[in-house]
């Protein structure tokens, strides 16, 4: 199955831009040694090959929803943002949560007091924070009374991983926490457009659907008394070898293409990148990806302390490169991910204050 890549481009004036962003993480840690003794593998592997030096690990009330409200309470504080004055609030938080068939997005309206809002669930594994930002923009687009979107969620699906399982060995990353991204509307004068969303691309393949599941909990095995605790209630990977093959075949093109179609979609190309917040990988094939798009390592943040925590790594990226000086106005920034099932998404802004490049 070829992945249909979906783009949306650029307009004459962006019609949105991120207001505030923020991660909220807690503050428990589990540390490369922590995982070695679990996986059998010596430490130096796990924080060399595998790139986590220690990770974000929930306590006993840093359930998902949460995670994501104290997270969106600080992006709109940064945003300047009242909760009322939120339209839509889009959950990009897991489908691993407080309680099943729980609408996310209607408990982090509670949770974060957008009471004027109307809230709905978006769900794409790690690719969800891209998702949603194309989902975003085309309600902007579709309505013009909307003035203001919130994006947050949280993520503990590393919850998840049985370390003795060697196939879930690319998940040992997972981690904990919450993010978020507050948009407001920048096409109309009454907000001053910053950080504008120029492009955003997305890809799926069918082919990787059944690939990586938890098997107990739904309709085709509901969970027994006898699943709960085993290997039936953690996610697992059901043909390790095929998929592989096939991720081997298609994720780089595929990642890489949707960058590219997110540049595009800019009016931009790989040389005008001035900043990439990818998610964590493998370390080899961070600097690889970096390689591939000749972006210098100071461009971009390796996520060895926080693991992968999902679709927040992006934005925890832009923000610990904002801290840190490394994301300045005028920067062309690229967003991408990736996430099981399988899905790729890059989304371009053109960082600070609004102002037509010349070309």
């Amino acid at each position: 199955m070829q992945p249909v890549s979906t783009v949306q481009g650029a307009l004459s004036k962006p019609i949105c831009g991120v207001a505030g962003l923020a991660t909220w993480l807690p503050s428990g840690r589990q540390t490369a040694a922590e995982i070695a003794a679990k996986t059998g593998l010596p430490e130096a592997v796990i924080a060399e090959k595998f790139g986590i030096v220690c990770k974000p690990t929930a306590g006993a009330d840093d359930h998902p929803c949460a995670m994501g409200a104290r997270a969106a309470t600080l992006a709109l504080d940064r945003a300047g943002v009242r909760p009322e004055e939120v339209d839509v609030v889009l959950s990009i938080s897991e489908e691993y949560k407080e309680h099943p068939l729980m609408v996310s997005g209607i408990k982090l309206q509670q949770l974060v007091g957008c009471r004027n809002a109307w809230a709905v669930d978006v769900a794409q594994r790690c690719c969800t924070t891209l998702a949603g930002l194309a989902l975003a923009r085309g309600l902007f687009a579709a309505d013009p009374a909307i003035r203001t979107i919130l994006l947050a969620g949280g993520y503990r699906n590393g919850d998840l991983i049985d370390y003795g399982d060697s196939a879930v060995s690319f998940m040992w990353s997972l981690a904990a926490g919450g993010g978020a991204l507050v948009l407001r509307r920048g096409d109309d004068g009454r907000w001053p457009l910053r950080n504008a969303l120029l492009g955003v691309a997305l890809r799926s393949d069918g082919d990787f659907a059944d690939d990586v599941h938890v098997p107990a909990g739904g309709t085709v095995r509901p969970l027994t008394v006898g699943d709960v605790g085993t290997a039936a209630a953690m996610l697992a990977v059901t043909d390790p070898a095929g998929m592989r093959a096939r991720l081997a075949e298609r994720s780089g093109r595929n990642f890489l293409g949707v960058i590219d179609d997110s540049l595009a979609a800019a009016g931009a190309g790989r040389a005008d990148i001035g900043y990439l917040a990818l998610l964590h990988m493998k370390r080899s094939a961070h600097h690889g990806t970096l390689a591939d798009l000749g972006v210098a390592s100071e461009r971009s943040t390796y996520l060895e302390r926080y693991g992968h925590v999902g679709q927040f790594d992006p934005i925890l990226s832009c923000e610990l490169a904002q801290a840190e000086g490394r994301l300045v106005d005028g920067d062309l920034v690229v967003m991408a991910s990736a996430g099981v099932s399988y899905a790729w998404g890059a989304a371009t802004l053109r960082w600070g204050p609004w102002a037509p490049q010349a070309s």
